[in-house]
């Protein structure tokens, strides 16, 4: 069974809906709140379709999430359950319509290996999983919390979940058993599940001092034994009157005399009650709101290590996240007509002076919001790119979710790096408008934080930070997320700007044979919409690079039709990084070209 599953009626509807000559600039649909009632009629929508899948009753669906889809739709994200638990990376994103029935479903294939089904693959080793724990949850954190930095506090408290964990491994095709390692392409391989563990999946959100330390790690159910582990804090870096815009307006509230760095205008209730910045003063929390008795705030200069941070020059880092955290929503309201992280305009808001001279910004999980470092070997870590990055990361963690390690990882850090130079064009051509400009980024993140004029990461050739790779290879699931995320990178510059056919260019890929050498790009504004739909809509936790790009595809299909240019575009983009086999463009109509 393929892991994208439809039903036929409701395709044909879909086809209807799709075929609107509109849904080629998708809008985002208000939010709905499914209640309890809802939930349980789609879950019955989705327990109906089982026994086409081969599976027994005892696999079911838990609702995980739920948010806007386009032009009337509703997402919603149901975990795999097996015996009322949860299958760890195994879900499906479900697209509704107005009156809630599937129209598609994208569903993780790691479930079907459980139980009495014809869909178990693994036998009788399976067929009667046993779900019941030796060690409990406290063990468990007991067993994770020994294995992490000694001397660590809590920034919340340690939580664990019972679940199932497929221990992945991965295999070759048939028809790639005899091709050299190097000579692999994504699609020779496919993942398999080796072994499932009944395990405890302990979150811990920790620091040492003043370094933040978020981790998850798999313990055994059995004998409390490790058997995984990633680091889940969501960077950017590894190793007014704005510091990088010059003056900014900034949207302020003012009440009681003060002014306050609260946005009346963008989000609603979280923590404090609108869209916010707050100074952590040199800690680890987030701090209160910047207030002044002035609405005229910052200097446009680096912090001075010393001084004040609630000063003019304090007030400069502010400014900065304030512009970021502003252009960011609007790029995402104006453009795609999603509000906030979330898509349910639920505000955020972002700590600046975090810790003293710290050389990183960060999304947390804890309380859905980022925090920026004031820099030592960087500058303030405020840029525009920055910030979109960071709250990139809030928008996957409150969609796809993509797992922060392997290649989904890699694709959940390339997510927030495409966010950054998308936000970071919208902001330079003056922050309005309903499309993305294809000019104003420059296709490096961070450039303008960095002391030495060496930027993060490069889209257009990500090897040249020396450990990203430009390509996928068997290896990449290895790679830090920040260098593993290089090949999509790579692949959203392709689909953007095109390649080049000459060698010694940076962006030219021996893996494009076809016709024309150098491939065409369709515009920033296009690829950002056709990887938007893409991730939120039928990217699932445990998506990998080869289910990109059959998700990538499919998106641009449902938004450009089945054979237009931009879906041809989009397989030319992931071939240029070894993920699909490279096609001829097909030859440009000229009058079409002159009214596209």
């Amino acid at each position: 069974m393929t892991p994208h599953t439809t039903l036929r009626a409701a395709l044909l509807a879909a086809a209807v809906l799709l075929a609107h000559p509109s849904f080629a600039a998708p809008v985002m649909s208000p939010p709905l709140t499914l209640d309890a009632k809802a939930q349980a009629a789609v879950l019955g929508q989705l327990a109906s379709l089982r026994p086409s899948h081969g599976l027994d009753p005892d696999h079911f669906y838990k609702v995980t999430a739920q948010h806007p889809g386009v032009q009337g739709t509703q997402v919603v994200r149901a975990a795999h359950t097996y015996k009322g638990l949860k299958v760890f990376g195994s879900d499906s994103v479900v697209l509704l319509d107005q009156q809630l029935r599937i129209l598609s479903e994208t569903a993780s294939t790691r479930r079907l290996h459980l139980g009495r089904g014809v869909a178990n693959r693994l036998g009788a080793a399976t067929a009667s999983f046993v779900t019941r724990p030796r060690i409990g949850a406290k063990a468990a954190i007991a067993a994770a919390l020994a294995i992490l930095a000694q001397g660590a506090t809590h920034v919340a408290a340690p939580r664990a979940e019972l679940l199932i964990y497929p221990v992945m491994g991965e295999e070759r095709l048939p028809e790639a058993l005899g091709k050299a390692e190097e000579d692999l392409n994504a699609l020779d391989v496919q993942e398999v599940v080796e072994r499932y563990e009944l395990a405890w999946l302990v979150r811990t959100r920790m620091r040492v001092g003043e370094q933040p330390l978020f981790h998850d790690t798999v313990i055994s159910a059995r004998d409390a034994a490790p058997i995984d582990q990633w680091n889940m804090l969501q960077t950017v870096a590894g190793v007014g009157r704005s510091q990088y815009n010059g003056e900014v307006p900034l949207s302020t509230t003012f009440a009681d005399g003060v002014y306050r760095m609260l946005d009346p205008e963008r989000g609603k209730g979280g923590t404090f009650g609108a869209m916010a910045i707050t100074n952590a003063n040199h800690g680890t929390s987030a701090g209160k709101v910047y207030a002044s008795d002035s609405n005229t705030w910052g200097d446009g200069k680096q912090f001075v290590e010393g001084g004040s941070t609630t000063g003019p020059n304090g007030q400069t880092a502010a400014v900065n996240a304030m512009w970021g955290l502003m252009n960011t929503y609007d790029a995402l309201k104006n453009v795609l007509g999603w509000r906030s992280l979330d898509g349910r305009d639920t505000a955020t808001h972002i700590a600046v002076h975090v810790n003293r001279g710290y050389d990183n910004a960060y999304y947390s999980d804890t309380c859905r919001c980022m925090f920026i470092g004031d820099g030592s070997f960087f500058t303030s870590l405020g840029s525009i790119d920055v910030i979109g990055h960071e709250m990139g990361h809030g928008v996957t963690a409150a969609t796809s979710n993509l797992v922060y390690m392997g290649e989904s990882g890699g694709l959940n850090e390339s997510a927030s790096d495409i966010a950054g130079e998308v936000v970071e064009a919208y902001a330079r051509a003056g922050g309005k408008g309903e499309a993305i400009p294809d000019e104003g980024n420059d296709w490096m993140l961070g450039a303008e934080i960095s002391r030495n004029g060496t930027p993060l990461r490069w889209m257009a050739r990500p090897s040249r930070d020396g450990s990203s790779h430009d390509a996928w290879s068997t290896g990449l699931k290895r790679l830090d997320v920040h260098y593993s995320s290089g090949p999509n990178n790579r692949m959203f510059y392709f689909l953007a700007r095109g390649s080049d056919a000459a060698r010694d260019s940076e962006a030219w890929s021996k893996y494009l044979v076809k016709q024309p050498a150098a491939m065409t790009g369709i515009g920033l504004d296009k690829a950002f919409r056709i990887w938007f739909h893409a991730s939120t809509t039928r990217f699932t936790s445990s998506t990998n690079y080869a289910a990109a790009r059959a998700r990538m595809i499919e998106a641009a299909e449902d938004l450009y039709g089945k054979d237009g240019r931009e879906a041809v575009a989009v397989r030319r983009a992931y071939a240029a990084i070894n993920v699909g086999e490279d096609v001829d463009e097909p030859p440009v109509n000229p009058s079409a070209a002159e009214t596209d």
